[in-house]
This record gives C-alpha cells, sequence and structure tokens, in this order.
C-alpha cells in the first residue's frame, strides 16, 4: 500500500527515521509503545537497533511490529 513503510534506520533516542511508499518521510518515537510489556525488548538498545521492515511494517527479531497506520498516524518532520 502506498503508506507502507519502505525504509527505516535507528535514530537516538528511541526514535526511528521512516520513509513510506508514498514518499512521505519521517520521525516515528517509540518511547510512548515501551511501558506496553510486548515491547519491553525494545528498551535494550542494541535490541531496539536491529528493527526492519517486513511486509510494509517496522519489525524485530522476536516479532514485535508496529503496523504502517500507527506510523502515519504519528510520524513527524522533527
Amino acid at each position: 500500500m502506498y503508506w507502507d513503510v519502505k525504509k527505516v534506520a535507528p535514530c537516538e533516542n528511541y526514535r526511528l527515521y521512516v520513509e513510506l511508499e508514498n514518499g512521505r518521510r519521517g520521525y516515528f518515537d517509540v518511547k510512548p509503545l515501551l511501558t506496553n510489556t510486548f515491547f519491553s525488548n525494545l528498551m535494550d538498545v542494541d535490541y531496539f537497533k536491529r528493527v526492519h521492515v517486513v511486509l510494509g511494517s517496522l519489525t524485530w527479531p522476536q516479532e514485535e511490529d508496529i503496523d504502517p497506520e500507527t506510523v502515519v498516524e504519528q510520524l513527524t518532520n522533527d
């Protein structure tokens, strides 16, 4: 889909630089999700940096994922 994530790069302070299929770019802040036990592994910075894209979603090795709709809603330019 046009809002799928096509590229991701980890940044400092639990932020991700994201590029979408429709050309939009920006930053997604993962910090608010870290209080959820499902995402607790992401508090390990080395693990957090292992983010990659699977079927348009932000994904980590133990199958934690964030759907592209969530990314689009919270994407910022700063």
